[in-house]
């Protein structure tokens, strides 16, 4: 047919090529596995960078009631007024609302340092997982420029630059 492909004698007789063809293979698999790892590094980083400024915010409100309860409180204690039994329940209510929001406001700060402490591993993580993920197509293409120049350094050049982007990749593990 005159769509068909016939490969060379030479072409089929190659063993170091059908070799090369399953490296190019297995490395196009961990180049995906370690693509995917990296998208979603980077997805989280982001998230719990969302989860950060969202417990900042919490805070923010905390303090700011905590502080307006604590003024109104104290002025409650000081001002004269036809009730004053009915102030200084008001001023004690206020001052007890101004260490709850205290309180809450401690474990909200507690969070949120948490989650930015978690979005910069991630971030660091994903930052690896890039780097790794640079040297495994760096190693993808060097090793399959073998079927063009039928060099064999290509597919040793290629196996460093995968083998450090395999590293890199696993260094993860301890991140």
């Amino acid at each position: 047919m005159e769509g068909e492909i016939h490969p060379s004698a030479a072409h089929a007789a190659d063993g170091f090529a059908k070799v090369v063809s399953v490296i190019v293979g297995m490395l196009g698999v961990v180049l995906a596995i370690v693509s995917i790892a990296s998208h979603r590094a980077h997805t989280a980083a982001v998230i719990y960078r969302g989860e950060a400024n969202d417990k900042w915010s919490y805070f923010e409100a905390k303090k700011i009631r905590e502080h307006v309860a604590d003024g109104i409180g104290r002025l409650a204690a000081i001002v004269a007024t036809k009730d004053d039994k009915q102030a200084q329940n008001l001023a004690q209510q206020l001052v007890a609302d101004s260490a709850r929001y205290a309180k809450d406001s401690a474990k909200i700060e507690q969070d949120a340092t948490e989650r930015e402490a978690a979005s910069h591993r991630e971030e660091i993580r994903a930052l690896r997982l890039d780097v790794a993920e640079g040297f495994l197509e760096l190693g993808l293409v060097l090793t399959s420029l073998y079927f063009l120049s039928r060099r064999r350094l290509f597919p040793a050049l290629g196996g460093v630059a995968a083998l450090v982007g395999v590293a890199i990749g696993i260094s993860n593990f301890w991140v």
